[in-house]
């Protein structure tokens, strides 16, 4: 669908019921949040994070425990943000917003060379001040936007380029060990998540400093999952669905399984 195609009001609310439904059986499927949570939507202004919070706004009023929501969003001065975005929004919904002041864009910039993927070391600096803050304020689960094609993407980029079987896990203990991470996206393809956007209207805030860096691995590897996907509809579904479905006896890795003991056919 062009982006400038708008979803008539039907198809909308057919839609928003579809991504209500993904993410309410993910949070359910993984127990993300649970009665007296107080979840901290990290709210970046790219369609992902505006999704999620709209979503977990609107589970919040149904959902069967009571939790607490807000968005938070770390400005990393890139040049030209508009920092009044977000805040209007965030009111205009009735979330509360707090917004965290870090100059990462200074740092990113100056460490890594001109015409490198700046998005590792941009992330793990992004990521330490959101989960500094909430840990200080009492948070207990951090609410990320990955979707399902970001964790099938990730899985690729992992086999590719780390020789790891590895993902991202929709809900997991951060590395610091104070802060519990879910990703109510996980079920969520993204193409319906554009779509999603383009229905609300999101006021979409883009990345400057990475978002028009073409030698990224993960636009190889998202290219490459997009031409499966059009040779054979659904790929990527059964993809994901192996990351659900997984037989460690038969893999190779000896931390899973003891090779080293004798194997005896049963008598």
């Amino acid at each position: 669908m062009p982006a400038t195609q708008a979803l008539d009001s039907n198809t909308s609310k057919r839609l928003a019921a579809q991504l209500r439904g993904l993410v309410g059986k993910a949070i359910a499927d993984y127990r993300m949040i649970e009665a007296g949570d107080r979840v901290m939507v990290c709210l970046s202004g790219g369609k992902d994070s505006y999704t999620l919070l709209d979503m977990l706004y609107s589970l919040q009023r149904s959902a069967p425990v009571p939790f607490e929501l807000a968005a938070v969003n770390l400005d990393q001065k890139q040049p030209d943000f508009p920092a009044d975005v977000l805040p209007a929004y965030c009111r205009e919904l009735g979330v509360p917003f707090h917004q965290i002041e870090q100059d990462t864009y200074s740092v990113v910039k100056r460490v890594i060379p001109e015409g490198r993927t700046m998005c590792g070391l941009c992330s793990r600096l992004r990521r330490g001040a959101l989960y500094r803050y909430a840990a200080e304020h009492g948070y207990t689960k951090i609410a990320l936007g990955h979707h399902r094609d970001d964790i099938v993407e990730t899985l690729f980029l992992n086999l590719f380029h780390g020789g790891r079987l590895k993902a991202m896990a929709p809900k997991l203990v951060a590395e610091d060990g104070r802060n519990v991470v879910i990703r109510p996206l996980a079920y969520v393809p993204e193409r319906e998540i554009g779509r999603y956007a383009r229905a609300r209207g999101f006021p979409i805030i883009p990345c400057r400093l990475c978002g028009s860096q073409d030698n990224m691995q993960r636009l190889v590897v998202k290219r490459m999952l997009e031409d499966w996907e059009r040779e054979h509809p659904g790929r990527v579904a059964s993809i994901f669905s192996a990351l659900t479905h997984v037989e460690p006896a038969h893999l190779a890795d000896p931390r899973l399984h003891d090779f080293a003991s004798p194997v005896r056919p049963p008598q």
